[in-house]
């Protein structure tokens, strides 16, 4: 599933495409990825006459918006947006067209049909589900490591569940989460409590840090990711822990193992990052 720089990385070469086109018709081929409005006339019709003026992004979502409305869209596991001609051919699994008055298509295909669309008013978007309670974003200003721990320190679960905790911080994933753990040299199944003011500090800053270096590269390809130009990420080349099992780790030449923490599976450096009670 796309993490936060995937969907930056989206989000900004979908920008560049679509920036001040004007929706003229809406094809849905796949009823069930409209979950509001429930009708999917009405979800075509409510569209057709705006113009997109912004491509943002909240947490792992993409907000589309336009003139008066926002498309709140979520790309699950292999959702994917392009740009097209109208003449040019439609590919398979494309679920969704918008035809803008240039002569040009905006395209989403999904081949897993795990993707959602949700329509709202502007500004409501942010007040109603799914976007409603998502937690804080962490490029932001306002992550700062002193908020970080104030949201975590007094829960009793592992540390890597809570950072992916989606309704604490935002936009973190089993890729990232792994990575900046690696950094900080905190084991995974650690819990808040255990953790001193200094690696508060350390894990804040891996955070900050592998997230803006992800979406200065685009995100990374570990599967089927490409952003709106169809470009992959770069990212997976500086990867130090997740996907690396078995390989020396970058800082003191230990294996890296993988096992399981909350079902997910999670990369270490059994040196670097010891358990501590």
């Amino acid at each position: 599933m796309p993490e936060l720089p995937e969907v930056e990385t989206v989000a900004r070469t979908l920008k560049s495409l679509v920036q001040g086109k004007t929706i003229s018709d809406v094809q849905v081929f796949l009823p069930r990825i409209i979950q509001k409005p429930a009708e999917i006339e009405q979800f075509c019709s409510a569209l057709i006459g705006h113009t997109i003026v912004d491509v943002a992004r909240r947490g792992k979502f993409l907000r589309i918006i336009l003139d008066g409305l926002v498309l709140v869209s979520h790309l699950r596991m292999e959702g994917r947006y392009g740009a097209f001609n109208d003449d040019e051919p439609v590919e398979k699994h494309t679920h969704v067209i918008f035809s803008f008055t240039d002569g040009t298509q905006l395209r989403y295909k999904d081949v897993r049909q795990f993707g959602t669309m949700h329509l709202f008013k502007e500004g409501e978007e942010l007040l109603e589900l799914p976007l409603r309670k998502l937690g804080i974003e962490p490029l932001s200003d306002q992550f700062t490591h002193e908020l970080l721990r104030s949201k975590l320190e007094k829960r009793t679960s592992k540390i890597k569940p809570l950072l992916l905790n989606q309704e604490l911080i935002v936009g973190l994933g089993n890729i990232y989460v792994d990575e900046a753990l690696f950094t900080a040299k905190i084991h995974p199944e650690r819990t808040p409590d255990t953790l001193s003011k200094q690696e508060w500090k350390k894990l804040h800053q891996a955070i900050v840090d592998t997230l803006s270096r992800a979406v200065e590269a685009g995100g990374s390809s570990i599967k089927s990711y490409v952003n709106g130009q169809g470009e992959m990420g770069m990212f997976q080349q500086q990867l130090l822990a997740y996907g690396k099992e078995n390989e020396p780790c970058s800082s003191c030449g230990t294996s890296i193992v993988k096992f399981v923490v909350g079902g997910r599976g999670t990369h270490i450096c059994p040196q670097c990052q010891r358990m501590k009670k």
